[in-house]
């Protein structure tokens, strides 16, 4: 029998058309003859739709059209499967269409990569591909990722990081203090989006307010980092989970300014060797990257070290900063599947994006196991006991005043 798999896509995101892009292509690489696809779209209303038309890019040209070509859904564990059913519940007919057995959730961004979709799927008791709420969340939030890897001495660029609200109530004192602890030039960036979402770079002392206040717009959490001198991108993506990972070649992204944007990412007609690769989202680079060999284990290093820290599971893409002239590495950051599949990176290291697939797809059945062997609930009913919830809790203690 084929396995349902539950393809999760879209959400309340501003990269929710990039999540669509990289749904279409996982789409085309799945084994239909393993695999049957359940289409779950996630609406930027937050309203989920099922429906074939989902599974053509081409119909979201024409969004209206295409959701009166599908059906409102909820998706729901009713103590036996993960069922999805009709929304509301037709008045004659089957409410249930389908079921889930694995889900694979291809989301990019705030509200969806950032922990919110792999908790969901979590209370759903559904197994479902990459990381979970914790790593997920780490993943996605610059600043709390950079304090977990730098306590563990995973090598980051000096930085430093405010909320919004502190900037508003006393915007001299951040400033102050970002001039005496970072050196010039810097990144002001979010803390907290993704694909290269309000970042900028900021030359002098003068131009810091003004970065500061756009990078505000995006978060109500703002990182400032020094630059790397001589910067050359390097990126890595590991596969795997807790006890066995395995890292890529590493690939050169080219981008038009100091900064990665979001254009180079997603517009870059990127190329490897003599082919083009089909899609929008990823840059032009040079694949494999142009470090020694060295510099290529030190990395891949690093990278699977990055994604174990964190407690990663399924694939992620890390990216590295490099000063070409010392040979210095710094992690900037890592992408996190739901949204960076790599597949292009693992092509280059001969995994097909199908085989790529099949493996997600078992790292996740495998951790479904394992947890399933914890303990989570005791057999035992303290209702039924004696006394009840008006006796309280054997050995509470309560004070009288």
């Amino acid at each position: 029998m084929k396995i349902k798999l539950g393809v999760f896509f879209g959400g309340k995101s501003v990269e929710h058309e990039i999540a669509v892009i990289t749904t279409s292509q996982a789409l085309e690489a799945i084994n239909k003859e393993k695999y049957e696809i359940v289409p779950i779209y996630i609406s930027k209303k937050g309203v989920l739709y099922t429906g074939d038309a989902l599974l053509d890019l081409q119909e979201f040209k024409d969004m209206d059209a295409l959701l009166k070509k599908c059906t409102k859904v909820a998706v729901v564990n009713d103590g036996e499967s993960v069922k999805v059913l009709k929304v509301p519940a037709p008045a004659f007919g089957k409410q249930v269409i389908n079921t889930i057995d694995v889900a694979f959730p291809i989301v990019h961004g705030t509200n969806c990569e950032d922990g919110t979709v792999a908790g969901y799927l979590n209370l759903l008791g559904l197994p479902f591909i990459g990381p979970d709420v914790v790593s997920s969340g780490l993943g996605m939030d610059k600043i709390f990722m950079k304090k977990v890897l730098k306590e563990s001495g995973i090598p980051v660029v000096n930085y430093y990081s405010f909320y919004s609200e502190e900037y508003v109530n006393d915007e001299e004192k951040i400033r102050k203090e970002i001039n005496d602890k970072l050196k010039y030039p810097l990144i002001c960036k979010p803390g907290n989006t993704g694909s290269s979402v309000g970042i900028k770079k900021v030359s002098t002392p003068e131009e810091l307010a003004e970065k500061i206040e756009y990078s505000m717009q995006f978060s109500d959490r703002i990182l400032v980092e020094e630059c790397v001198q001589n910067l050359k991108e390097i990126n890595c993506s590991v596969m795997g989970n807790l006890n066995e990972t395995e890292a890529s070649v590493c690939e050169e992204p080219y981008f038009s300014d100091e900064i990665l944007s979001y254009t180079d990412k997603y517009m870059g007609g990127s190329k490897t060797g003599d082919s083009e690769e089909k899609g929008m989202q990823v840059s032009d680079k040079k694949l494999p990257a142009d470090i020694p060999d060295e510099k290529r284990d030190e990395i891949q290093h690093l990278a699977q070290e990055t994604f174990k820290l964190l407690g990663c599971s399924g694939v992620g893409r890390i990216d590295f900063l490099m000063d070409s002239k010392t040979g210095k590495v710094y992690v900037n950051e890592i992408n996190t599947i739901p949204g960076a599949l790599s597949y292009y990176l693992w092509e280059a290291t001969g995994k097909s994006f199908e085989k790529e697939i099949d493996e997600l797809v078992q790292i996740a059945l495998r951790r479904d196991r394992d947890k399933n062997k914890l303990t989570f609930s005791y057999d035992q009913n303290i209702f039924a006991l004696s006394g009840g919830a008006k006796g309280g809790t054997k050995g509470s203690k309560v004070s009288k005043k």
